[in-house]
């Protein structure tokens, strides 16, 4: 049958209404159409700033909330601008819910980056990959120096620079920078039908505090006024967005909408697994099985019982802390550019976790045919671990925290110690109390994370910790109880049967390549399991 008006008489008036349709897109495309790019011109520049930014001040993002439809415009625009991959975005649109069943609220958002004044990508970075222009105040990722190493998207609360695996590197926006420089408006801004992004220039200093409470709020105006017309509540950032103070991002949400007081992001409950990082998961499994060894070794030797044990047990450490160190670089999206992570010494955990590492390998060589460097190798190891350590709590991440997190790495060691003394046959008694009780305590501060979930009702509102106790016990409930398991039998049950003589003496050697069974899991989940901050909103 051909459809006709006879046919489908409805469709045919659905077809006819929908073209009669006069929506933003609809009627930026019409401007287009009917008139010659140079005359809307002064539209765009109506939206940026008529001269550069003066000294003091530099160029932000403004977001009119009212006027966001969610029509993506500005995604496709920047995509197609800067060439991005496929799966690759550098501005996104995410959706804000609250009220209640008379009066629900509903709020799209676009974001890209936020220029900070403080940005924690640039802080982090080992390679000096990023740059924050001074006239501009424009945060700029230098793809040529880039290693791929990725803690920039571990460090941003945002989720802003995003890594390319074809490239090998991380990538952000950098606000069309050399578009502004000849007075053309960004792509996202030009791009958006209603006018709901412009380019401002504000003072350095006002920069969101921690305190923010809301979205900024001002009337809305059309057509746009000029930036220095322009009024708003410039300490505050956006509602439900991660915590300003952390970074100060610039970017100025605007609204004169009442916003609830239990606006979240409509993604808030959402569990997303995160990445495993194999490589770096096997890495923080190793070190802490070098730095335990080392560290037995170094006791061995100022004690001065069995040389040859003690040659081994340090052959032993080396071995794990050349394979820690080998399994770092699979990591990286360019690791022949690895030689430059020092550069980031003054402010960034990972070149000094590179650099405190790097000299331990060194020592613990030297230590293989001088054992008197063992001590020096030893407190080394410790130091290079609580760079590792800090390495993650720099990101601010609730999962990551310095009490989750150095007892764990620190605990790790204490472990791998134990269990290879136990293996050597050395003080049997000793060696298995102090595992069984280190295993027990790490357990105690890995169960604590379950306990928002078990405290949790209905009407909790979901928050990193619970989502971290939600994934534990949903998602990766498997691998969880898996390390329970390892953890239990090896840490604790073998070692007491060994000590009363239930198992021979060379279950030692089932014991350890239990410990580190379990320890390699616990690592894994400690990647899988974090919640990652975010913008509101945004798809995972």
């Amino acid at each position: 049958m051909v459809a006709s008006q006879k046919n489908f008489p409805l469709l045919a008036e659905l077809l006819a209404e929908q073209q009669r349709l006069d929506t933003p897109v609809a009627r930026f495309s019409g401007a287009h159409d009917h008139g010659a790019a140079p005359a809307l011109e002064p539209v765009y520049r109506d939206l940026i700033p008529l001269t550069a930014p003066r000294p003091g001040e530099h160029y932000a993002f403004e977001v009119e909330l009212d006027a966001c439809t969610g029509c993506k415009a500005c995604v496709s625009a920047c995509h197609s601008l800067n060439g991005l991959d496929e799966t690759e975005t550098w501005r996104d649109v995410g959706l804000l819910v609250g009220g209640d069943d008379r009066h629900p609220f509903q709020q799209t958002v676009t974001t890209a980056c936020h220029h900070c004044a403080d940005p924690a990508c640039l802080n982090g970075c080992p390679v000096l990959a990023y740059e924050k222009d001074p006239a501009t105040g424009i945060v700029r990722h230098l793809d040529d120096q880039c290693i791929g190493c990725q803690y920039c998207v571990l460090k941003c609360p945002y989720d802003v620079p995003k890594y390319n695996a074809r490239l090998g590197i991380v990538r952000k926006c950098d606000l069309c920078h050399s578009r502004l420089a000849h007075g053309e408006a960004p792509a996202c801004v030009q791009a958006c039908p209603t006018q709901a992004i412009r380019i401002v220039t504000l003072p350095v200093a006002a920069a969101p505090v921690p305190s923010a409470p809301a979205i900024a709020t001002r009337a809305r105006t059309m057509p746009a006024l000029p930036a220095a017309s322009r009024r708003a509540d410039t300490s505050a950032f956006l509602a439900a967005a991660p915590d300003p103070g952390y970074t100060r991002p610039t970017t100025r949400y605007l609204t004169q909408r009442v916003v609830p007081a239990n606006l979240a992001p409509a993604d808030a409950a959402a569990l997303r697994p995160q990445p495993p990082h194999w490589p770096l998961a096997s890495m923080l499994t190793f070190l802490p099985l070098a730095v335990g060894c080392l560290s037995l070794a170094a006791f061995l030797q100022c004690s001065a019982e069995k040389p040859s044990v003690t040659h081994y047990v340090t052959l032993l450490g080396w071995g794990a802390g050349a394979l820690g160190l080998g399994a770092s670089v699979g990591h990286l999206g360019r690791p022949l550019r690895a030689w430059r992570i020092f550069l980031g010494w003054r402010r960034s955990w990972l070149s000094r976790e590179a650099m405190v590492f790097g000299a331990w390998f060194a020592v613990a060589t030297l230590a293989l045919v001088r054992p008197a460097f063992l001590s020096v190798a030893a407190a080394l190891g410790v130091a290079g671990l609580f760079c590792s350590v800090m390495i993650y709590v720099d990101t601010r991440r609730v999962f990551w925290r310095f009490a989750q997190t150095a007892p764990r790495f620190f605990g790790s060691a204490v472990i791998f110690g134990a269990a290879t003394a136990l293996g050597f046959g050395l003080a049997p008694r000793p060696s298995a109390l102090v595992l069984a009780l280190a295993t027990l305590a790490k357990l105690a501060c890995e169960l604590r994370c379950l306990r928002p979930a078990h405290d949790a009702d209905d009407d909790t509102p979901p928050s990193a910790a619970l989502n971290t106790a939600r994934l534990l016990g949903g998602p990766l409930r498997t691998l969880f109880g898996l390390r329970l398991i390892a953890a239990l039998t090896a840490g604790v049950l073998l070692p007491a049967m060994l000590v009363t003589g239930s198992v021979p003496a060379r279950a030692a050697w089932i014991i350890f390549a239990g410990v580190f069974l379990g320890e390699l899991i616990e690592r894994h989940l400690f990647f899988r399991a974090v919640d990652a901050p975010k913008m509101p909103g945004m798809p995972p």
